[in-house]
């Protein structure tokens, strides 16, 4: 019977008793953090048992003993204790490989992650002594701790030497006092049984390892203070949930970086401190759900103050709420200047600074399985998860990785490979590849097999597969390649097989293949070769070579249509003057700016136009501190827009409908130029556009329905500008 995504907390010991028959039972999905000795002994003739997707951290010595016939058991996605309680469950699991995927360990800190058949017995040990008596789901009757004292609903258990947070207080205790004890670990529902609690105080503890849903349910809680511990990382959804909280104190630790949905349910939250902690960089938006902060100290922080960190500038200028005076670390031309009162020009990016901090939207954790895909000993299986990108962390000893049946569409040279020494295969294939940037591929010399079978690569240039000098197997084929580069393979020395079957080859470059000192096997099957002028090397090539090709054929010209290329005699191979020669590479980004993905940065380069080349495909376009004195006509044919950054240029007036046809754009920023005025229709068109900034200009006046086309907007930043009533806009009510 089905008993999944239901409410069951508890497993105990009769409840399945008399129900010899069942083969399949499922308690996945539930709220279990308890089962009892002896559970599961009735089901003998249990085939399959699903206990994933729960809250289990301790699974009673053989529990599965008495379930001969069993033959699918689902443990993953719990909170499993790896101590000298679950040793058992490793020697079993190794007996029985393949039976449990993906059990992990989620605690103690430096465990977790680990699959639990792959820990070693001498490593799962308890802190105290072990419990030897039967375990039950009976909650004992709620008393207060003997070293607390209780009073009006307060518990207080200041200085007592505590090492685990107290249960079974009374259930309706509405504050509670932790601090200065010697708690390093908060455990999933630490509090969940006080549907009361409004203050809880964990402050000047040990704490360095949170479970994600320590605070679940505390809807009342409006004052959580940890400061003073050792926190490296918040956890993903820590805080989901705290709708009431008013008060969060996470000054002196050890924070490296939040997540930017970390606030996200906290809308009424009035002081957060992260003063004191190890903090580099802030992701823009991490702020925006918290409606009604009013105090904000982020002092005491190593801030890298590049281009990431510019939004954050101007929220400070916008909203003065930070009382520490944050002040910027790095780098050195703007160590200890206040981040408020910096110019957003200083705010920018040399290669070093930005891979630093572009990740800073999420965290790292080396052992965690990237979300949703699934982990087997070193292999990393994210395949057919829809997914964009490449998740950007990954477990550091991972040596097979399937990303195969996604929707990634380009491979950004970002220095994911470069934190994956172990790697040796790579599947991308049946994915939508069209583009992989130089240097994706830096840092992956151990990678021994890569294959992009299937995808919609055009063309192979500019040496895309730097960095892989290791890799003995190649898998291009069933693409859409038209031509192959003469620098494509350069540094592929050990490359033993090179599939190019099916493919739109018409021609290859001379000397292609030159560089493949160790090619064994080629295939250049199935594609449409044109043997001209240019494709004459190829014919010689393959008669001289040993390496084994498929004897490719010609298709064009018509006359040689079907003949094996090295068949065809020297003088055959002829041209015309129509031909195209070679396969020119075709520019990605414009000179003068720096392209990532569909981001594309031309800042502070004393521009005057629109530089020539921006990608059609483009989302994010930055050009603030130019020299533009209008916005640019040709931004109308950058149709998948949806952030401009013209500020800090000369920009004096905005014509009626310049972003008319920007359908996608929601965040228009303006400011810092000499706007004096703006038409009614300027903004016609942006029905998208959510955030507006016009702050620091000459406006003197905004014409009545200036902003009415603007039916999303939700954040309109006009400070800084003289407004008066005496200026009107030429085709403008007069105000």
């Amino acid at each position: 019977r089905d008993l999944s995504e239901n409410q069951i907390q508890a497993i105990p010991r009769k409840a399945f008793r008399g129900i010899t028959t069942i083969k399949n039972r499922q308690l996945d999905s539930n709220h279990i953090s308890c089962i009892e000795d002896g559970s599961f002994r009735a089901l003998r003739d249990l085939e399959i048992l699903t206990l994933n997707n729960n809250n289990i951290t301790l699974i009673p010595l053989s529990s599965f003993n008495h379930m001969p016939k069993l033959r699918t058991l689902r443990l993953h996605s719990n909170n499993l204790h790896c101590d000298c309680h679950l040793s058992w469950l490793s020697d079993w699991l190794r007996q029985r490989r393949g039976l449990a995927p993906f059990t992990q360990c989620m605690a103690p800190a430096h465990m977790r992650g680990l699959n639990v058949p792959d820990v070693q017995k001498k490593d799962f040990v308890c802190t105290g002594p072990a419990q030897t008596e039967p375990r039950t789901c009976v909650p004992q009757a709620a008393v207060c701790p003997a070293t607390c004292t209780c009073n009006n609903n307060i518990v207080d258990c200041r200085r007592k030497a505590l090492t685990e947070i107290p249960a079974n207080l009374p259930e309706g205790i509405v504050e509670i006092r932790l601090e200065q004890n010697l708690i390093k670990t908060i455990p999933a529902g630490a509090f969940s049984p006080y549907k009361k609690l409004k203050r809880i105080d964990l402050s000047k503890n040990q704490i360095s390892d949170i479970t994600a849903d320590a605070f679940s349910g505390l809807r009342s809680l409006t004052s959580l203070v940890l400061y003073g511990n050792k926190i490296a990382e918040i956890p993903k959804g820590l805080f989901d949930g705290l709708v009431s909280l008013q008060l969060l104190l996470l000054n002196a630790n050890k924070i490296n970086c939040l997540r930017v949905n970390t606030f996200q349910d906290l809308q009424n939250l009035n002081l957060l401190s992260l003063y004191d902690n190890k903090l580099q960089t802030i992701s823009k938006g991490l702020f925006a759900p918290l409606r009604s902060i009013k105090t904000l100290h982020l002092a005491q922080n190593p801030f890298m103050c590049d281009c990431h960190l510019k939004w954050l500038a101007d929220y400070l200028f916008d909203n003065p709420i930070e009382t520490s005076g944050a002040r910027c670390s790095h780098p050195r031309r703007l160590a200890n200047k206040r981040i408020s009162q910096v110019k957003g020009k200083k705010f920018r990016c040399t290669g070093a600074e930005d891979y630093r901090s572009r990740l800073s939207g999420d965290c790292f954790q080396d052992l965690v399985c990237p979300e949703r895909c699934r982990c087997e000993g070193t292999v990393v299986d994210c395949s057919n998860l829809k997914l964009t990108r490449i998740p950007p962390y990954l477990p550091e000893h991972t040596t097979d990785l399937r990303l195969n049946d996604n929707e990634i569409s380009v491979l950004e040279a970002v220095g994911t490979f470069k934190k994956l020494p172990n790697l040796r295969k790579i599947n991308l294939s049946n994915n939508k590849l069209r583009d992989i940037r130089e240097g994706t591929f830096e840092g992956a010399g151990s990678v021994q097999e890569l294959l992009l079978t299937g995808n919609k690569l055009q063309s192979l240039q500019g040496r895309m597969f730097k960095g892989l000098t290791g890799l003995k197997t190649l898998m291009l084929r069933s693409n859409q390649i038209s031509c192959v580069d003469n620098t494509t393979f350069t540094g592929l020395s050990s490359v033993r097989l090179l599939s190019l079957y099916d493919n739109r080859i018409s021609t290859i470059a001379p000397g292609a293949f030159a560089t493949l000192h160790s090619l064994s096997t080629i295939n250049l099957l199935s594609n449409p070769y044109v043997c001209d002028c240019h494709l004459a090397w190829l014919g010689l090539w393959l008669k001289k070579t040993r390496v084994v090709s498929g004897n490719p054929r010609c298709q064009k010209p018509a006359f040689l249509k079907e003949i094996p290329i090295q068949d065809v005699a020297a003088p055959d191979f002829t041209c015309d003057g129509t031909e195209e020669s070679s396969c020119l590479p075709v520019p990605r980004c414009p000179e003068s700016c720096t392209c990532s993905d569909t981001v594309v940065r031309c800042s502070n380069r004393a521009l005057r136009t629109l530089p020539k080349g921006i990608p059609k495909d483009t989302t994010e376009l930055y050009l603030e501190g130019n020299l533009l004195t209008a916005v640019p006509k040709e931004l109308s044919a950058l149709k998948q827009l949806s952030l401009v950054d013209l500020s800090n240029n000369s920009i004096s007036h905005l014509p009626p409908l310049t972003f008319s046809n920007m359908t996608q754009l929601s965040t228009l920023i303006l400011s810092y130029n000499q706007i004096r005025c703006i038409p009614v229709h300027a903004f016609d068109g942006l029905k998208s556009l959510r955030l507006l900034t016009l702050h620091g200009n000459d406006l003197s006046i905004i014409p009545e329905g200036a902003f009415n086309h603007l039916t999303s907007l939700s954040h309109l930043a006009l400070g800084a500008n003289p407004l008066t009533v005496t200026v009107t806009c030429a085709g403008s009510p007069s105000g």
